[in-house]
């Protein structure tokens, strides 16, 4: 992903929808995780469905992964990611949104 302050490119941006993905994807794994996603973001699995691979809800997965340490970092371990990889994702696609 995009570092220092050259402008993101498509392979940064496809790697940051990339890691929403793997996010959803894990939250979804766990009924527990994703009850507790939807309840906090106010979404119907209709609409999280519909809207897979949005910006939006990519950058719902992310905050969502972001704002709870013990499930950011146990996202991070099971998929190989780095932590902080997350917020680089969440600061690229809120970039892009706008």
């Amino acid at each position: 992903m995009a570092k220092g302050g050259r402008k993101p490119t498509p392979a940064d941006q496809e790697a940051a929808e990339a890691i929403a993905l793997q996010g959803l994807t894990f939250l979804a794994e766990d009924a527990t995780r994703m009850l507790r996603f939807l309840k906090l973001t106010g979404l119907e699995p209709g609409e999280v469905r519909a809207r897979a691979g949005t910006v939006e809800l990519s950058l719902a997965v992310l905050e969502h992964l972001a704002g709870d340490e013990s499930l950011l970092l146990v996202f991070a371990a099971s998929r190989g990611v780095a932590p902080e990889s997350v917020s680089r994702a969440v600061a690229l696609l809120d970039g892009a949104r706008s």
